[in-house]
């Protein structure tokens, strides 16, 4: 794929790393903090997993996920913390991060058309202004020319806890060793995958959040933008 060209005078700031290390609730923070577009690029995979898991199109059916992603629509609404989910005019916002598509959207992602089209969107709605994405290969593929970039990790126990208290917001209990044993799949599964796999990129900073609040990590990276922009 090209490397995607932009607007030389905007800023893209990349944040990778691992499910449950903080990276999407950092993201949208900072975004609101800078004023500025955040790109879910982990929401976009979610949601073609929503699709294809409710059609039981089989992730080993490219051609009938080709053919779905031909009228496949997903936009964002809002701005965060109260930016929506659209997968076909519908707010799939709650769906997406349900317990289902959570423990098969690395199968799904790896579909080299489901990549193509998604990075494909995310460079078209990144080129043009100042943005925060984050997932596990924004620095390396999606945007390698991006002016910050950040790799998020933290310790799987804290990174268990914290998706237990994601699991409590939409009313489902989850079992603690459960949930690490799920993050050890999922963190298995995404650094060995052949297609754009987990990875730092060399020029990333590494950023640990085990023992972090929110605030701070958000804190770190928007003193580091303000300073680059």
């Amino acid at each position: 794929m090209s490397r995607c060209s932009r607007d030389s005078s905007s800023m893209i700031i990349a944040i990778d790393g691992p499910a449950g290390s903080g990276k999407s609730s950092t993201a949208k923070r900072v975004a609101a903090r800078l004023g500025i577009l955040h790109l879910d690029t982990g929401a976009m995979y979610r949601a073609i997993t929503l699709k294809c898991l409710r059609a039981g199109l089989d992730r080993h059916d490219e051609a009938g996920i080709a053919t779905m992603l031909a009228t496949t629509d997903i936009t964002f609404t809002g701005a965060p913390p109260d930016m929506r989910v659209w997968l076909d005019k519908e707010d799939v916002s709650d769906a997406v991060r349900g317990d289902e598509v959570t423990k098969n959207v690395s199968d799904y992602c790896t579909v080299p058309i489901v990549r193509e089209v998604l990075v494909d969107l995310q460079r078209k709605i990144g080129r043009s202004r100042d943005t925060v994405c984050e997932g596990r290969d924004i620095g390396t593929v999606v945007f390698p020319d991006a002016g910050l970039k950040f790799f998020v990790v933290a310790s799987v126990e804290e990174r268990a806890r914290r998706r237990q208290k994601d699991f409590e917001k939409i009313g489902v209990t989850k079992n603690i060793d459960e949930l690490i044993e799920d993050i050890k799949t999922r963190d298995h599964k995404d650094s060995t995958r052949e297609n754009s796999p987990l990875v730092k990129a060399k020029d990333a900073i590494e950023l640990d959040t085990t023992h972090m609040t929110l605030d701070q990590q958000v804190q770190f990276i928007v003193d580091l933008a303000v300073r680059k922009k």
